[in-house]
C-alpha cells in the first residue's frame, strides 16, 4: 500500500469506529469482561475520541503534513510493540504511527487490555487493500527490527536490557499534575474533575496532584468533584477509596474528602487510586519552574498549561514522553 491507500483505512477504520455496530459492540463487551476498570463509559469516551480526533480526515493531514512522509516505505521493518493496559487502547497511537508509515507490526497487547485492540488490528487488516502490511498478535516479540515498549518504572529496566541492540523507545511510569489560582469557575473545576477522575485516574495524562495557593478554599472544589460520585458504586474503585481512607484515619492524617475522592498534602506527583494529593504555593511560577524537565510528569493543566478537561483529549502530535514516536519510525 502507498501512503494515500493507508490514508483512505484510517478514515475508514474512524466511520467504523463512529457506527458503533454490532462487532464492535461485542469487543466492547469483551474488553469489560476481561478487565472491570473498563467500564462502558470509559471505552466509548476513548472510542469516540479515537474516531473523531485521531481518524478524522482532516486530523490525519494535519498530522502527516508536519513530516516528509514517502508515499511508498522503501524499506518497511518489523516493529514490536509491548502495549500497556492501563486504559482502554492504551497502545493504539503506537498502532497508528507504526500503520500510517507503512511498518508491519507485530503486538504484544497487555492481558488487561486485548480485546479492542484485537478486534480493531484484526477488523483493519482483514479489509481489501490491508493484506501487504502484516499485523500480528504475538506473546513473545522476536525478530523486530525495532521496539516500542510501554510498562512501569521496573518493567522499564528490563525492556532496555533486552531491546538495547535494536532501535527503541521505552516508557515508563508517568502522571499529570494541575496549577490553581483559586480564581476557576464552577464549570473549570467540573472540567478539571475529568481530568483526575476519567479512567478510574490511571492514565499517565490523568491529573493525580494538584497545586493551589495558601489559604485555598477546597469546597468549591470537592463540590464540583460531586460530578463523578457514581464511580464511588464501582466495586474496584470502592475497595481502593476505603482502603486508602483507613490508612489515613489509622495514621492519624489530616485529609479531606466528598465521599468519592481523598485529598491529603503530599508532595508527590503519584497518588493511588481514588486520592487526590495537594501541595501549597506561594508563587506559581516557582512551581512551573520546579516541574520543567520533571521526567515524571506527562502534562501541566491550568495556569499556563492545558485548558482543564483536556488532559484526556491529546492530539495526535501530544506523544507519550514528549518522544516523536512518527519521526523516530520514519528515520529507521
Amino acid at each position: 500500500m502507498n501512503l494515500q491507500q493507508r490514508l483512505v483505512l484510517l478514515r475508514r477504520l474512524g466511520e467504523y469506529i463512529l457506527a458503533n455496530g454490532p462487532a464492535l459492540e461485542q469487543a466492547k463487551q469483551s474488553a469489560y469482561a476481561e478487565n472491570p476498570w473498563f467500564i462502558p463509559e470509559f471505552i466509548d469516551f476513548q472510542l469516540n475520541h479515537i474516531g473523531n480526533a485521531f481518524l478524522s480526515p482532516e486530523a490525519l493531514a494535519a498530522w502527516i503534513s508536519r513530516y516528509n512522509l514517502p508515499e511508498n516505505n522503501p524499506s518497511p521493518k518489523n516493529i514490536g510493540i509491548v502495549m500497556a493496559g492501563n486504559i482502554p487502547l492504551a497502545g493504539f497511537h503506537d498502532f497508528l504511527c507504526a500503520f500510517i508509515t507503512g511498518h508491519r507490526q507485530t503486538i504484544k497487547p497487555s492481558s488487561k487490555d486485548a480485546a479492542l485492540i484485537m478486534h480493531l488490528a484484526r477488523t483493519l487488516s482483514g479489509w481489501e487493500g490491508a493484506a501487504d502490511q502484516p499485523i500480528a498478535i504475538a506473546e513473545m516479540l522476536k525478530d523486530c527490527d525495532a521496539y516500542i515498549a510501554v510498562g512501569s518504572n521496573n518493567s522499564g529496566r528490563y525492556f532496555d536490557y533486552y531491546f538495547s541492540k535494536y532501535p527503541h523507545i521505552i516508557r515508563r511510569n508517568r502522571s499529570s499534575a494541575a496549577i490553581l489560582t483559586g480564581n476557576e469557575t464552577r464549570e473549570e473545576l467540573e472540567r478539571l474533575a475529568d481530568d483526575v477522575y476519567l479512567y478510574f485516574g490511571l492514565g499517565c495524562r490523568n491529573i493525580t496532584k494538584i497545586y493551589v495557593p495558601a489559604g485555598y478554599d477546597f469546597l468549591p472544589l470537592l463540590e464540583a468533584f460531586k460530578k463523578y460520585d457514581r464511580l464511588a458504586e464501582h466495586h474496584k474503585y470502592k475497595n481502593n477509596y476505603d482502603y486508602q481512607l483507613a490508612i489515613l484515619i489509622v495514621n492519624k492524617m489530616y485529609y479531606m474528602t466528598n465521599g468519592s475522592i481523598l485529598l491529603q498534602e503530599n508532595q508527590s506527583l503519584f497518588s493511588p487510586i481514588s486520592q487526590l494529593h495537594y501541595e501549597f504555593y506561594e508563587d506559581a511560577r516557582t512551581v512551573e519552574q520546579s516541574l520543567e524537565g520533571n521526567t515524571d510528569l506527562q502534562c501541566l493543566a491550568g495556569s499556563n498549561g492545558l485548558p482543564f478537561g483536556e488532559a484526556q483529549l491529546p492530539r495526535l502530535n501530544d506523544y507519550a514522553d514528549k518522544t516523536d514516536t512518527l519521526q523516530f519510525l520514519l528515520e529507521l
